[in-house]
C-alpha cells in the first residue's frame, strides 16, 4: 500500500517562496515518483500525472476540497457538488458537450479587441509612475471586464463580479468552515444577477455567452435554468482568480529574468509561446485532486480505493526525464525545443480546462503589452506567494520600469535573438 511503501514525505504548504517549494518537490521526485504530502499521495512524474488525469479509475472528488475538510452536506456542499468541475460520468459529458458549443476558438477570438483595450488601459495608467504593484494595479483588475464582456454584462458592474468572485473562490481553500456565510451570501447575489440576465436574454438573444448557452442544443437537449446559472457561476470562478494569479506569477518570473523580459518586449510574436513556458515553469495551480474509485497500482505501489491523490502538475512540468533543463525559464522553448511535450497546467482528460483558449489569449496579450510598455522591469522588494497547495500566486509584486515612448514592435525570426 502507498502509505506503507517507505515513500518520501513532502511538505511545502507553509512556504511563500515558490523556488523553495519547487526545490523540495524536485528533491522528493529524485527519490521516488510518488511522495506522501499533507493531504495524500502526490504524483510527481510527468507520465504519472498525465496518465492519472486521463484515467477513468480516478475522478475529481465530488465537492472538491470540502469532503477532505469534513463538509459533506448542507447548502454549500449542494452547490459545489453539482458544479461542473465536481461532476463525472454521463452527467459531466452531457453538460460539457452542450457548453463546448459556446467555447470555440472562434468565439474566444471575438474578445481580442476587448482584451487588448483592457490591458492597455491598465498599463497606461501606470506608465507615468514608473512603478506599480502588479497584483493590485493590473492583475486583479484585468479579467473581470473581459468576463463581463463575455457574459454581456455592463462593464460598470465589474466591481460586483470582482467582489463575488473574491468570496466564492474561498470554497477552493483549506479553511472553508470559517468562510461559509460569506461564500453563500456572495453566491446568492450572483445567482440573482444571473437569473435576471437569463430572463432578459430569452426574449432578445445577442452574441454573448449567455445567449450562446441558451441556444446550445444537442439532439434536442438543452440546458435548464439551474444548469445555466451553475455554468455561468463556474465560468466566473474559473476565469477570474486563475488569470489574475497566473499573470502576476508570469510577471514575477519574467522580471527576475531581464533577458527574457527584453526579448519578449522586442518580439511580441513570442507571447503565445511565452504563456506556455511561464505556465510550465511557474504554474499557480500546482496540484489537481483526484480520488481513486478502485484499488489502483501505480509505480509499483497500490493506491487504495477512496484515497485522495494529488496530481502534482508543478512537479510534472519540471520532470527532467521529459523537459531539458526544466528549471530554466526559456520563452523560446517552443522554437528551440519543438520536441518538448505540452505542459499540464490546464489539466487533462474530460476535465481539461474549457477556458484555455481565453486564458491563453488574455495572458499573451497582457505579456506582450507589459513587456513592451514597461521596459527593463525589475522586482522591488519581496514577492511572497500564497501556499502552493491551493490556488497560489504572488500576494504582492512591486516592479519598477523605464517609461519609454511607444515604439513599433520588432518582427521577424527570433532564433538569432534567442541565441
Amino acid at each position: 500500500m502507498v502509505f506503507d511503501a517507505g515513500l518520501p514525505t513532502l511538505a511545502y504548504e507553509h512556504l511563500d517562496d515558490p523556488a523553495e517549494a519547487h526545490r523540495l518537490i524536485a528533491e522528493a521526485r529524485s527519490q521516488a515518483p510518488i511522495a506522501i504530502g499533507a493531504h495524500g499521495p502526490e504524483l510527481l512524474t510527468y507520465e504519472l500525472v498525465r496518465s492519472v488525469l486521463r484515467d477513468s479509475r480516478f475522478r475529481v472528488p465530488q465537492g472538491m476540497f470540502l469532503a477532505a475538510q469534513g463538509i459533506t452536506s448542507g447548502p454549500l456542499w449542494d452547490r459545489v457538488a453539482t458544479n461542473l468541475i465536481s461532476l463525472d460520468g454521463e452527467q459531466h459529458h452531457r453538460l460539457r458537450r452542450l457548453v463546448s458549443k459556446a467555447f470555440t476558438p472562434r468565439a474566444t477570438a471575438r474578445l481580442r479587441a476587448t482584451v487588448t483595450d483592457v490591458i492597455t488601459e491598465l498599463v497606461e495608467q501606470q506608465i507615468p509612475l514608473g512603478r506599480c504593484d502588479v497584483v493590485n494595479d493590473i492583475a486583479r483588475q484585468y479579467p473581470i471586464p473581459i468576463i463581463c464582456a463575455l457574459l454581456g454584462a455592463p462593464r460598470e458592474d465589474w466591481k460586483l463580479f470582482s467582489d463575488w468572485t473574491d468570496d466564492i473562490f474561498k470554497v477552493f481553500g483549506w479553511n472553508v468552515a470559517d468562510e461559509v456565510d460569506s461564500i453563500l451570501a456572495a453566491w446568492d447575489e450572483l445567482d440573482a444577477y444571473i437569473d435576471d440576465m437569463v430572463a432578459r436574454r430569452r426574449d432578445t438573444l445577442t452574441d454573448d455567452l449567455i445567449s450562446e448557452l441558451i441556444r446550445a442544443e444537442d439532439d434536442g437537449d438543452r440546458l435548464t435554468t439551474d444548469e445555466l446559472r451553475m455554468l455561468v457561476a463556474g465560468l466566473l470562478m474559473a476565469g477570474t482568480d486563475t488569470t489574475r494569479n497566473q499573470l502576476a506569477a508570469a510577471v514575477d518570473v519574467l522580471s527576475a529574468h531581464p533577458d527574457q523580459w527584453a526579448l519578449l518586449g522586442e518580439h511580441p510574436e513570442l507571447a503565445a509561446g511565452a504563456v506556455e513556458e511561464v505556465m510550465r515553469h511557474s504554474p499557480i495551480a500546482v496540484g489537481m485532486l483526484r480520488t481513486a474509485l478502485v484499488d489502483v497500482e501505480l509505480a509499483g505501489v497500490t493506491i487504495p480505493a477512496g484515497t485522495l491523490v494529488i496530481a502534482n502538475m508543478g512537479s510534472a512540468n519540471r520532470d527532467p526525464a521529459v523537459f531539458t533543463d526544466p528549471d530554466r525559464l526559456d520563452v523560446t522553448r517552443h522554437i528551440t525545443r519543438p520536441e518538448a511535450p505540452a505542459m499540464l497546467t490546464f489539466g487533462g482528460g474530460m476535465h481539461y480546462c474549457m477556458g484555455a483558449h481565453l486564458a491563453r489569449l488574455e495572458l499573451a496579450e497582457a505579456l506582450a503589452v507589459m513587456t513592451r510598455r514597461m521596459p527593463k522591469a525589475r522586482r522591488v522588494g519581496p514577492a511572497p506567494w500564497k501556499p502552493l497547495t491551493g490556488l497560489s500566486g504572488p500576494i504582492t509584486l512591486t516592479i519598477e520600469f523605464e517609461a519609454e515612448p511607444i515604439q513599433a514592435p520588432a518582427t521577424g525570426k527570433v532564433l538569432a535573438a534567442a541565441g
